[in-house]
């Protein structure tokens, strides 16, 4: 579906979304309350459990980054305090710098690429930007206490109380990978809930079925999150624990690990914007492998800090000036969205070019927003 078929529609998709998908603090109620058994048996089996449910199609498993799955997941090892906090929170957007982003297909530098990915020109795409949420939050706060009090005993000492570790094989480090490993689970669910609760506000605003809206998934790549690869290091194989944080994965055309239909050009990687310039679509590539063990940015960056731009942002209609951008927001709260208005990021393109100059990651299109939801 291309944007000129909807420019008139736009704002009733977008009120459409926000209905069907909660944002916010604590935001909860896109799905009746799970029962520890489904909780359990998603944060086992991730987007698996989302699909076999309705959410999305099964196709979208083999374009996830590891099939929307890490089978190192042990649920049992979760707080009563974890488990209790994800019973409500998925098919949420949450708050932060989390956001649903729908965009036009403004620019395509790779036609090859961009062929392989199913992306047209001036083709409507959607952008989901979330995670583990409270369930999460809340894996890293249990391992942050256990790492803390265990790091006397490893001899580890480390400059900033905010920072807390454990050996790789240590009980508290297999316990943490494993924790870890199902709240990557549990958002690989929400965002595959959130993708369905999408199409269905697509179809109810357009009164369109789900055969001519044609909503597919490109990919779902995951970012703060640490997961064992081979690299090469000194011209040898080595297995490593890679956690990329503040970063994304940008594997290379041929990698045995990149999704079978895009194998031929390389794993897809999102770069999100500042919800009012642009978003980019981009590859991975053998440099990345070679210099970055295969990682790229996974976004602009701030130049401002949430405080500081919701200073800034004290005398502006955040309605009229992301409508003189040409999106249409819609959000919870207007403290969250001057803490992460347009001013508060870099240009992305500025980073985008970058990585591409540099042969990380290469460039394929680039999305311009025209409607946001934020929490």
């Amino acid at each position: 579906m291309v944007f000129e078929d909807v420019r008139n529609k736009l704002e009733r998709i977008v009120d459409s979304l926000f209905s069907l998908i909660p944002a916010g603090v604590g935001s909860e109620g896109a799905i009746p309350k799970l029962s520890r058994q489904d909780e359990k048996q998603l944060l086992d089996h991730g987007a698996r459990w989302a699909v076999s449910r309705g959410y999305g199609h099964q196709e979208d498993i083999l374009v996830m980054e590891e099939g929307g799955r890490l089978a190192s997941a042990d649920a049992g090892l979760l707080s009563d305090r974890a488990l209790e906090r994800g019973l409500k929170q998925v098919g949420t957007l949450g708050s932060g710098n989390h956001f649903l982003e729908i965009g036009r297909v403004e620019e395509i530098y790779s036609a090859p690429a961009a062929a392989a990915l199913g992306i047209l020109p001036d083709q409507l795409v959607l952008l989901i930007h979330t995670g583990s949420r409270g369930l999460g939050y809340q894996v890293c706060e249990d391992s942050l206490k256990v790492m803390s009090k265990a790091m006397a005993r490893y001899g580890i000492s480390l400059p900033d109380r905010q920072l807390a570790c454990a050996p790789i094989d240590s009980p508290e480090g297999q316990h943490y990978l494993a924790s870890m490993a199902a709240a990557a689970n549990y958002a690989w669910v929400n965002r595959q809930v959130i993708m369905g609760q999408a199409e269905k506000a697509f179809m109810k605003a357009l009164d369109v079925s789900a055969k001519d809206l044609g909503f597919s998934l490109v990919y779902d790549v995951c970012h703060n999150i640490a997961k064992f690869e081979e690299h090469a290091v000194n011209g040898a194989k080595r297995r490593l624990c890679v956690h990329r944080k503040g970063a994304t994965r940008a594997f290379a055309p041929g990698h045995a690990q990149v999704p079978a239909a895009y194998r031929d050009i390389g794993q897809p990687v999102i770069i999100p914007g500042d919800m009012g310039r642009y978003s980019y679509l981009l590859v991975g590539t053998q440099t990345a492998m070679e210099k970055t063990f295969g990682s790229t940015c996974h976004g602009a960056g701030r130049v401002m800090s949430r405080s500081q731009s919701k200073k800034h942002s004290h005398n502006i209609n955040i309605d009229q000036e992301m409508a003189r951008r040409g999106v249409v927001a819609r959000y919870q709260g207007r403290g969250t969205m001057a803490e992460e208005m347009p001013h508060a990021y870099k240009d992305v393109a500025d980073v985008v070019e970058t990585m591409d100059s540099a042969g990380v990651s290469k460039r394929v299109a680039r999305f311009r927003p025209v409607g946001v939801i934020k929490g």
